[in-house]
């Protein structure tokens, strides 16, 4: 874990993932971006649209055997809703991410070196793909725009403008997502999951519950 204070405001800030590169100050919502040791705000972060997901920061869960906590999250808007991605850091030390749109949950893990990936332009819905030797379907394509960040990610991500994401399936349920904001597109490969099978714990309280 790395405690520093915020090179804005002077409140104390905490790393805990040790793979992390920024962060967002709780306090004064700055953007800290960490080079190594040293911290450097690179911008701030206006308030992050609400949602009535119960994942929250700090939210702990098991998945495939291997116990994780909800280290940060990207939230995303376009013209129709917005989902959260939420930053999963592992026991082990590794990370992956926890897709949450309308009560819909996938779990999903960077691939490294990916095949060539179809370019934007050129991929539709309904289109057949194959993904690390898996069939799949293009399920949706959308154009979205970055709404904001909290907690620890594993990238500087804090100044995108509107980009395509592209969800694919199979009927076995594997699930990927082709992010278009880098050039080779980034490709995430994993599953859709049930909410209950997660073993949540530390989950957001709304009135009524």
């Amino acid at each position: 874990m790395l405690k520093s204070n915020c090179p804005q405001c002077g409140a104390p800030v905490e790393f805990k993932f040790s793979q992390a590169v920024q962060t967002t100050c709780p306090y004064c919502r700055s953007i800290i971006v960490r080079h190594d040791v040293n911290l450097e705000k690179v911008a701030e972060m206006s308030d992050i649209p609400q949602d009535a997901s119960p994942i929250q920061l700090t939210t702990e869960g098991i998945y495939n055997n291997k116990a994780f906590y909800v280290a940060g999250r990207i939230v995303y808007e376009w013209h129709g809703g917005g989902w959260n991605e939420w930053h999963l850091a592992f026991q082990d030390g590794t990370s992956g991410w926890l897709s949450d749109a309308q009560a819909e949950y996938a779990v999903s893990f960077p691939v490294k070196n990916p095949v060539a990936l179809p370019p934007a332009h050129n991929i539709v819905r309904g289109q057949n793909v194959r993904i690390q030797n898996i069939d799949m379907t293009v399920t949706t394509v959308t154009k979205a725009r970055y709404a904001g960040t909290e907690g620890e990610l594993p990238f500087e991500y804090w100044d995108k403008t509107e980009l395509t994401f592209v969800d694919l399936r199979s009927p076995s349920s594997h699930f990927a997502t082709i992010d278009y904001s880098e050039d080779p597109p980034l490709l995430f490969h994993g599953e859709m999951v049930d909410f209950d099978s997660l073993k949540l714990r530390n989950l957001r309280q709304f009135e009524g519950w």
